[in-house]
Order: C-alpha cells, then sequence, then structure tokens
C-alpha cells in the first residue's frame, strides 16, 4: 500500500474515550475528514509496564482497551499504525515466563539473549559495556530459573525496574524470525497498514560498539523485516532516535524516518524569534517523513539534535521549558553527554503548555509542521490543546504522563468548543485537501523574523508567512477559480 500524503492521529487506545470502541465512535463522529492519512494507535497489546511499550504478546488485544474486531473497524476508514517493539519483550510473557520456570530447557531459550551469547564465559567485560549507549545502569538482568535455582543473565536493554521488565530479543534466532512472522501475519489478518518497528536501533549487539544502530549488521536486518512486510502489504516504520545523521543514511535506504529534529527547531523558531536554523535544516532534510510536534515521550533533544545545537543556547531553551512547568529526560551515559557536561535526552510537556498557551505561536507551529514536506502526524493532546497534567505526573512518578492525560467523550467535546483547536481542525483540513502539497516544495528566502515555505502543484500554488515578532500566520493561496485567497490561520 502507499501511505496517504494526509493527517494522521496519534493516541493511545484508552486515551479518548476509555477504550478502542470508543474511539472510533470519536473518530466518526468528529474526525471522519480530519485524519484521512490514518489513526496511529499506541500499544493496544497486552502489557506489563511502560504504557504498553512491554507487550505480552501481539496476537491479542488488552480486554480493558477491546478486541482486535475494534481494531478491523477502526481500519475500515482510516489506516491503522501500530508498533512493533521489535527489540524486546514483557518479562511477563508467556515466552519469557516458560524460560524462567525451565532455563535452557525451554523451547523459548534461544528467544532470548543469555550473556554467552555476547561473552563467550558469560562474564560481563567492563570496558565493552563502557562503550555501549546505555538506557539503563547496566545492560542486563539476573534472573533465578524456578526448575534449577541457577541464576540466568539476560539481556535488557531498557526497563526502570530491577530486574527489568523488557526483555530483548535475540534477532539472529530462528525462533526469534518465526515468532516475529507470527506478529505481522496476524497485524495483516487484522487490518492493520503500517508498523512502526519500535526501538529498532538497539537490535544489534556487537561487543567493541555502542550496540546501537550498528552499522551493516541493522541494515541487514531491517531487510528481512522488509522483505516480510513487502510480503504482506504492509508499510514499515522505522524509529531510530539518534544523530540525524543516521535518520538520515535511512532515507538513503529508501525508509520512511521520522523527523525528530522538527519538534525542537520549530521550538526554537518561535522561542527566540529566528528562523535562521529552521530554514537551513528544512533545505537539506529528506521529504520521507513523519512529522511531529509532541508525542508521548516528549521533545528530543540528544542524540537527535547533537552537532545542530549549541549547548549554551540549548540550555536556555531548556530553561525556559522548565519554567513553564516541563521536566526532563536525561542522557546516563557520561560518554554520550556533551563535552560541557549537557545532557537533556528529552523536554517532556505539552506543546500547547511550552509556549505558555499563546494561541497565535501554536497555530503558527503546528503552520510549519503541516508545511514541512512529510506525513504530519498530531498527537491527540496536541489536537486538544492539552496543558501539562502535573496531576498525573504527581500520582504515576512518571515524568512523560505529563502529556497523556486520558480524555473522557465530554473532555473532548468540550475541547472541541474551543477556538485553538477549531483553528486547527480547519488548517488539518486545508493540508488534507488543497493538491499544492503533493507538488514541490521550497524554501523562501525571508529576513530572520519571518518564515516562507511554498507548495506548487501546476495551477495550485500555497504559502506560508509567519510573523515571528507578532506570531501571526498567513497562507496564501489560488482557489478553484484561479483566485488568490488570503487564510489567517
Amino acid at each position: 500500500m502507499a501511505i496517504k500524503n494526509k493527517v494522521q492521529l496519534i493516541t493511545y487506545p484508552d486515551s479518548m474515550g476509555g477504550n478502542l470502541k470508543t474511539l472510533n465512535d470519536v473518530l466518526q463522529k468528529h474526525f471522519r475528514d480530519v485524519f484521512e492519512g490514518g489513526v496511529h494507535i499506541l500499544p493496544p497489546f497486552p502489557s506489563s509496564g511502560d504504557r504498553g511499550f512491554a507487550p505480552l504478546t501481539y496476537l491479542e488485544i488488552e480486554r480493558g482497551f477491546g478486541e482486535w474486531e475494534d481494531i478491523r473497524n477502526i481500519g475500515e476508514h482510516f489506516d491503522v499504525l501500530v508498533d512493533l517493539m521489535v527489540n524486546h519483550i514483557s518479562k511477563q510473557s508467556p515466552y519469557f515466563q516458560d524460560f524462567l520456570a525451565k532455563g535452557r530447557a525451554s523451547e523459548y531459550a534461544d528467544l532470548f539473549i543469555t550473556l554467552d551469547k555476547i561473552w563467550e564465559d558469560g562474564v560481563p567485560v567492563q570496558v565493552d559495556v563502557d562503550k555501549m549507549f546505555l538506557r539503563r545502569p547496566l545492560p542486563y538482568s539476573s534472573f533465578q530459573i524456578e526448575e534449577s535455582s541457577e541464576t540466568e543473565r539476560v539481556w535488557t536493554t531498557f526497563g526502570k525496574t530491577d530486574p527489568s521488565e523488557q526483555i530483548d530479543l535475540d534477532i539472529h534466532s530462528e525462533q526469534t524470525q518465526k515468532l516475529l512472522q507470527s506478529f505481522f501475519e496476524n497485524f495483516k489478518r487484522q487490518n492493520v497498514k503500517i508498523v512502526r518497528l519500535d526501538a529498532v536501533g538497539y537490535v544489534i549487539k556487537k561487543l567493541g560498539t555502542s550496540c546501537f544502530f550498528v552499522e551493516p549488521d541493522v541494515y541487514d536486518f531491517l531487510s528481512q523485516v522488509k522483505q516480510l512486510a513487502d510480503s504482506l502489504d504492509i508499510e514499515l516504520l522505522p524509529e531510530v532516535h539518534s544523530h540525524y545523521s543516521t535518520q538520515f543514511k535511512l532515507a538513503e535506504q529508501g525508509y520512511w524516518i521520522y523527523d525528530f529534529i522538527l519538534p525542537y527547531r520549530i521550538l526554537d523558531t518561535l522561542l527566540n524569534k529566528s528562523s535562521q536554523q529552521l530554514r537551513s535544516y528544512l533545505k537539506i532534510r529528506p521529504h520521507r517523513q513523519f512529522t511531529m510536534l509532541d508525542c508521548h515521550d516528549g521533545i528530543p533533544v540528544k542524540p537527535d539534535m547533537d552537532d545542530l545545537i549549541d549547548t549554551v543556547e540549548a540550555r536556555k531553551l531548556v530553561d525556559t521549558c522548565v519554567d513553564r512547568g516541563a521536566n526532563l529526560s536525561l542522557i546516563l551515559s557520561d560518554e554520550h553527554k556533551a563535552a560541557d557536561g549537557f545532557d537533556v535526552h528529552q523536554i517532556r510537556c505539552t506543546y500547547y503548555s511550552v509556549l505558555n498557551g499563546d494561541d497565535d505561536a501554536y497555530m503558527a507551529a503546528r503552520a510549519i509542521q503541516l508545511f514541512t514536506p512529510g506525513i504530519p502526524q498530531v498527537y491527540y493532546v496536541g489536537l486538544l490543546a492539552g496543558l501539562n497534567d502535573m496531576d498525573r505526573v504527581k500520582a504515576t512518578g512518571e515524568g512523560r504522563e505529563i502529556n497523556r492525560h486520558n480524555y473522557t467523550v465530554e473532555e473532548i467535546e468540550q475541547s472541541l468548543e474551543q477556538e485553538i483547536v477549531k483553528r486547527q481542525l480547519a488548517l488539518i483540513r486545508f493540508r488534507n485537501t488543497y493538491d499544492a502539497f503533493d507538488g514541490a516544495f521550497s524554501v523562501v528566502d525571508s529576513a530572520d523574523d519571518e518564515v516562507k515555505l511554498t507548495w506548487v502543484n501546476g495551477d495550485c500554488r500555497c504559502e506560508l508567512f509567519v510573523n515571528l515578532h507578532t506570531n501571526h500566520t498567513l497562507i496564501k493561496y489560488v482557489d478553484r477559480t484561479g483566485y488568490e485567497v488570503d487564510y489567517v490561520v
């Protein structure tokens, strides 16, 4: 299938009404002509943690969310995108639970990376660990096998607990390859059109490397998965948080990529009233990207923005965000911090809050995103102009919950009455229906306190103009009768 050049929604299965059935009702009632590009449903599978990102299986839907029929029903009108945490699976999965009971005698033992697959004697070497890009203090966890009482150490890239809830899969294992195939085949049966390969950068573990996006091995793995996806007419979207050059390499290989640079670039442009860096970036970035302002994690900083930001200036921007209620996730490995110690991984907040609830600034940000080449994704909290949810952060102790408010149907309908939400919906409909966005894009030279972007496709032409001092945003476009129209965003 071809990915539609239209706007997509990102939402949790329970964040817009409480379950998948209500989500479909809300989509049908309010957004049928809005999210024509599809719906990214964050993990709806049974999970033991990380808000769905520690899945037990991809063959079932979490009962509290609904059932596969609900996914298929949404897929009748919206292209459905789901995540596949290709790097790991839950400790509570039937596969790892069997391993915990039987150890090496388990029929699933080869799914996992016991340390003797990395170090010949199974004993980790600190020099090797020091080179790795760590997401937790150690890249492995220790477990006691029930039947033998022996201790097994297995690779666990992610997880806040010790031992981790997220157990890495051995992608070299034939057993893992068969399991992944079963997951993809099930997605096909359930009307899933796009699969995001979450954490794919971590799948290769190789001594002497950072164990992150190890080339060329990672391309070999992606090629195998793409061959499988192509056979089922499913599109792939690899998810990699890394130096922007890594993303560009993926684009050169023909993959869709995420634009993790744009959210920071737009924020910097609006806060510092200068488009210089944004214009430079828009001229060099690949067009085959998914774009966003905010998401379920945060605004990426390191390592995505490495070599694109001055860390002194970045500290000022981060301080402004914190003053406006944001919290931060930080880089763990000293080796991967900036030379001056700058260690901000992501800025966690709602985009509306970080722009101080300024409607015009927010519309300027959204307009720049929608004019940037690629597939625009709009996060549900951003769609509804949500504010930082400090109560959820306090209640859960999880900083990312600041931007994960669960809306009731009543709250959604109240939000739809806000002027800022109505303005966003009108802009999204324009982006979906105006033919120029299938044409040629250009960045128009402008003063630093302005943004000018154009799209041209035959007789269709539109130009975005943003005054960064006032945040006044205007689109000039030629309508179907040939007249030029001024559309104040």
